[in-house]
């Protein structure tokens, strides 16, 4: 096989779209095979609105089985198959916040087996034969658990899908590339400034309350300008969890934090060499470098 392929990794459906759902969308209209790998069903998530309010997890406990129907829509209309879950959908449960009872679950994410987990992370790799794989930075980006456990387990499963371990998992295959997805500070507080109206629910962020990275971390930003509209209908499709507001310039999540729609996605290159560069030496395709 010789086409491009990537590998995204993420923690509940929605995430993909959030931080990456722009690179998606370019990727897979560019003709590369895109694999987006989910690792809860979001069991626990909060719900915007009273129309599925009923579902979440203290009530009638069906939030999960819905956001798989946002998921599949959702990646539909970033122009890729799918959804995937890490082991099988509801494999392992959406852990909450730390310290919450859901963290306590046996079945939570956050409690998932290592090697267990690892084993099925390198069986997809080795699968899918991914030149370039996407997780989180070690933070997962603004602190969630199971953010966190995604990152620890995607590192760990492209430094092994290479080698000898896990021979039950498939021939070996090492990704050429390992990104975290990062958003840029400049450009989150440039895209904030740029927020000239939101719903009257809405509320600016206070400074520092969306999580970013100094620019000097960031080596890879992809534009994502053609594929804003796809991205645009993709957090559309997460409706328990996202609105887009009229403008499309903007989105929140439940706590109704505006948050601005950004021409660029940002990532950080932690394993492979890194490729051609631009005049700010970050790559501009994640890709680059890469003989095919």
């Amino acid at each position: 096989m010789s086409e491009r392929r990537l590998l995204l990794v993420h923690a509940h459906p929605d995430d993909e779209t959030l931080t990456t759902g722009g690179t998606i969308a370019r990727y897979a209209a560019e003709g590369a095979r895109v694999t987006v790998l989910t690792c809860t069903l979001g069991e626990e998530g909060e719900v915007i609105g009273e129309r599925w309010a009923g579902l979440v997890a203290d009530r009638a406990d069906q939030l999960g089985g819905y956001r798989i129907l946002e998921l599949t829509e959702a990646l539909a209309r970033l122009g890729v198959d799918g959804p995937r879950f890490l082991g099988g959908a509801g494999r392992w449960r959406d852990s909450g916040m730390i310290g919450t009872p859901s963290a306590a679950n046996p079945r939570a994410f956050v409690n998932a087996d290592p090697e267990v987990a690892i084993e099925a992370l390198v069986a997809v790799i080795r699968e899918v034969r991914p030149h370039v794989v996407v997780c989180y930075d070690p933070d997962g980006g603004y602190g969630h658990p199971d953010h966190i456990q995604a990152h620890r387990f995607t590192m760990a499963a492209a430094a092994a899908a290479g080698t000898d371990a896990y021979p039950d998992a498939g021939t070996p295959w090492a990704p050429a590339k390992v990104y975290w997805t990062v958003t840029e500070a400049n450009s989150l507080s440039r895209g904030i400034e740029c927020i000239t109206e939101i719903p009257s629910s809405w509320r600016m962020p206070e400074p520092g309350e969306l999580p970013c990275v100094p620019d000097e971390s960031v080596t890879a930003a992809v534009d994502v300008r053609a594929a804003l509209d796809a991205k645009r209908a993709a957090l559309a499709a997460h409706a328990t969890q996202v609105t887009v507001s009229e403008t499309g310039s903007e989105y929140a999540l439940s706590n109704n934090v505006a948050q601005p729609i950004l021409a660029e996605e940002h990532y950080v290159l932690v394993r492979g060499v890194r490729g051609e560069a631009d005049g700010d030496d970050r790559e501009r395709d994640l890709f680059s470098g890469i003989a095919f």
